[in-house]
């Protein structure tokens, strides 16, 4: 009876407001965290290709934990994706609280914002797009993730993003990505004034300059990456299919034959 009450007024049956928007309001920036700390770590691990094919090929095995499991085991990536995607999920939904029901809301929500001319507000109308798109994009990323994690590799990633047209689909999400998870950060930091010191104004001023920077800064590394892969995946098409051997296992078996000769 107390949640039917608590459902239609808002407050509990002791006239105390509830406290339920308040952890919700918790709970959707703790997974902001989490997503947005995880993609720039993601980020970095994907952009690995840039040093070598051989430089991604060892972070690939260190992620299937083959300093533990003889040669790796793609199962520990698929769980680690299906844990990402239930936070990814959760996230979605909470944050699914705070957009327009209608096309009314979404009116009168835009003309606040345009009458203000607030830069903030502002950046929410941006990460509710992307957080939007996102839902759909990320959702098959991790979905292929998480069913083809033994397809990760210098060879068979490049052939993903080439071979099999999903390179428009990682531009899209690079771009919905980056400007929601730096947005996201940055609010959260002037959310909970975690870098407010003395005077709250200018922290927020430098946060915007930091988020610009790490908004170009991951773009720009992302296209990059994007650009590799697509290079190695058009130069790599006649072979589809076939996996990548790293120089160290050539040698040993080149040097292995000599021998033997």
């Amino acid at each position: 009876m107390s949640d039917l009450i608590e459902g239609y007024i808002g407050v509990t049956v002791e006239r105390r407001k509830s406290r339920t928007p308040a952890k919700l309001d918790y709970l959707q920036s703790a997974t902001g965290l989490i997503l947005g700390l995880f993609m720039w770590g993601h980020m970095l691990l994907v952009s690995s290709i840039l040093i070598s094919k051989d430089f991604m090929y060892q972070i690939t095995k260190l992620l299937e934990a083959s300093f533990i499991i003889d040669g790796g085991s793609p199962l520990l990536v698929s769980a680690t994706a299906i844990v990402i995607f239930a936070i990814f999920i959760t996230h979605a939904a909470l944050g699914m609280r705070k957009l327009p029901a209608n096309f009314k809301q979404y009116q009168v929500m835009k003309a606040h914002a345009n009458h203000m001319d607030h830069e903030d507000t502002k950046l929410w109308f941006t990460q509710a797009f992307t957080g939007f798109s996102m839902f759909f994009l990320g959702s098959i990323h991790l979905f292929i993730i998480m069913t083809n994690s033994d397809q990760i590799g210098p060879y068979a990633s490049a052939d993903r993003i080439w071979s099999e047209w999903m390179w428009p689909l990682y531009i899209l999400l690079l771009l919905a990505v980056e400007f929601h998870g730096t947005i996201g950060l940055y609010r959260l930091c002037i959310k909970w004034g975690w870098f407010d010191g003395t005077d709250p104004r200018a922290t927020r001023i430098k946060l915007k300059k930091i988020k610009k920077i790490l908004t170009v800064f991951f773009l720009v590394l992302g296209f990059v990456t994007l650009a590799a892969y697509m290079k190695i995946g058009y130069d790599h098409a006649p072979n589809k299919g076939e996996r990548y051997v790293p120089s160290a296992q050539i040698i040993e078996y080149t040097t292995t034959n000599k021998r033997l000769a």
